[in-house]
Parts: structure tokens; sequence; C-alpha cells
């Protein structure tokens, strides 16, 4: 829109490059075309304003296909305004000349047009095709047969619009045939996943079944190394007991051996002895033999007496003193 200014009894407008202005005053052209800019009396002035830019008009409609099934058509339709003198001829493009303000909607004519005009080969195109085919291959179809309705109706030339595109964005079922159609995808897609599940529960079962067979492998190959392990203790314990057997053997006859050359050593030094003392009294017996009696028995009761313990008083009697002087005369005579 453009802008409009105010000075006195006078206003300014101010286009831009994509607006279109007609300034019209008593009936005659003064001023028209993109980015005008000019002062005009307002009581006396006849604008109008048709832009000329390009712009995108959304369409959504409902069609029917061959299997009775209703479907929902979204599309984008690119039009411009290219000749907007023409416009401003057939539709109502005037402008406020106070406030720069449109008087009316004419685009939305416009728009209501080109609905009607797309809508048309549309429900046309899918009234002839199921509506599996309309979902998928029509929509190239129904996008060419509207690009191709819009480039030669009469009507848009008229009103000076030109299509620049036309674009089929979708087309939809309704919610609960779109759920049905996809319950096949939806069945075949879980199918794989559950296909994808059970692989995986089995390799999963399987890496177990390893698993549990390489631990049952493990434990037989620990059990039989204990076993040699026992076996291996054992044979040591028993070599160990044979050469502590054999030691204390050794030791054994070592210390009879000892003990029988102590013993030898201990009797051929008793016999020594015994000769020794043997020889010795021998000799005695010998040196006694010449001896007088009276002196033999001087020596046996000097022997007596060094085997006699300590006498500290002596008691002589008179029987055993009468007794000893008797022996003692029998012995004079």
């Amino acid at each position: 829109m453009a802008d409009v200014t105010r000075l006195l009894f006078l206003r300014h407008l101010r286009g831009t490059p994509t607006t279109w202005i007609r300034y019209q005053h008593n009936g005659r052209s003064r001023r028209e075309g993109t980015g005008q800019s000019f002062w005009y009396r307002p009581l006396v002035a006849v604008l109008s304003e048709v832009p000329v830019d390009d712009r995108e008009l959304p369409l959504m409609f409902h069609a029917r296909t061959a299997d009775f099934a209703d479907v929902t058509v979204q599309a984008t339709v690119t039009y411009r305004i290219a000749d907007p003198a023409l416009a401003a001829a057939r539709l109502d493009f005037s402008v406020d000349p106070y406030r720069g303000q449109a008087r009316a909607r004419p685009l939305d004519q416009v728009a209501t047009l080109l609905t009607e005009l797309a809508q048309q080969p549309a429900l046309d195109l899918l009234v002839r095709v199921p509506l599996a085919d309309a979902l998928t291959r029509a929509i190239t179809d129904v996008r060419e047969a509207v690009a191709a309705a819009l480039a030669a109706d009469a009507r848009l030339s008229e009103v000076g619009v030109e299509v620049v595109s036309a674009r089929v964005v979708a087309i939809r079922p309704e919610p609960e045939m779109e759920r049905s159609l996809q319950t096949p995808t939806r069945e075949a897609v879980q199918q794989d996943a559950d296909k994808a599940t059970y692989a995986r529960r089995a390799q999963a079962v399987e890496q177990e079944r390893a698993i549990a067979e390489n631990e049952l492998q493990n434990q037989i190959e620990l059990a039989r190394r204990e076993q040699q392990l026992v076996e291996q203790k054992g044979a040591n314990d028993r070599r160990q007991a044979e050469l502590t057997a054999a030691a204390q053997l050794a030791a054994a006859q070592g210390e009879a051996e000892k003990s029988r050359t102590l013993a030898a050593a201990h009797a051929d030094r008793i016999r020594d002895v015994g000769a020794a003392e043997g020889a010795a009294e021998a000799a005695r017996m010998a040196a006694y033999r010449d001896l007088p009696t009276e002196v033999l028995q001087a020596l046996a009761i000097r022997e007596l007496a060094g085997q006699l313990p300590q006498i500290n008083q002596l008691t002589i009697t008179p029987d055993l003193l009468s007794g000893a002087l008797s022996r003692f005369a029998d012995g004079q005579r």
C-alpha cells in the first residue's frame, strides 16, 4: 500500500516498485506506473493501486475418486497481474485519496476465480481414477491439468491475471481411510520389525549358548588343570616324603654308625682300662702274695677303714675290749 502524506489541502502519494498506481483527474489519466510519487488534490483525484508482484495462493478442496473415496487436494498457485491497467478497469482497485486505503478487496475476487478454475480439472481427473492411483500416480497429472487449465482460461486474461506456476502439494484421503491404507504397510513394517526382533533374540540365544558352552569348556579345563595340580601336588608330596624318609634313613644310619663307632670305641676303652686294671691288680696281687699275713691284715684294715664312714665318737665296751684282747692273746700264742 502506498504512503499518503497530508499537507494542508494537498496529499502526497509515494508508491513502491511492486505497486502500479494510476492517478486520474476528470476522467483523464494523469499518472500511472510503478514507483510513482506525486502531489494531488483529494477532492478531484481518483486513485487506483494494483500490486504487480508474484503472489502465492494456497488451495485446498475436496474431490471424489472413481471408487467413491473422498480425498483432499492441497495445491499452490503462483500468479501476478500482468496487465494492471486492464485489471484496474475490470476490478475495483480504487484507493481512498485521503487515507490511502483500498476501498474493496479485488484480490479476493482473483483468488476465488483461480480456486474455481483450478478445482474443475482436478475434479474431472480424479473422478476417473481409483483411490490408490490418485494417491500415488495422479499428483503429476493433476498438476499438469490444473496448470494447463489456468494458462488457457480466457477469463484470467480478461482481468489481466497471468498464472506463473501451479503445484499440487498433496492428495490425501480421509483420516480413517488413510489409516486403513497404511495398515498393510504398517503391518509389513511391523512384521519386519518382529523378524528383526526374533532374529535378534535368536542371535542373543545363540550367543548365550556359545557363552554357556565357553563357560562349560572353561570349567572343564579348570577341573582338568585342578586334577593335574592335585596329581602334581600328590607327586610332589610323595617325592618330598621319599626325600624326607631317605634323609631320615641316612641320618639314622649315620647316627647308628656313629653309635656303633662310639660303642666300639667305648668298649675298646673299657677293655683297655679293664686290661690295665687287671694287670695292675695282678701286679698288686703278685706283690701281696709274698707279704706276711700280718701285713696283709694291716693293709686290709687300712683299706676297710678307708671305706668306712666318718666316726666322730667311738665307744669301747668291756665286752668288745675283752673279746679283742682274747683274740690278740690268741694271736700272740
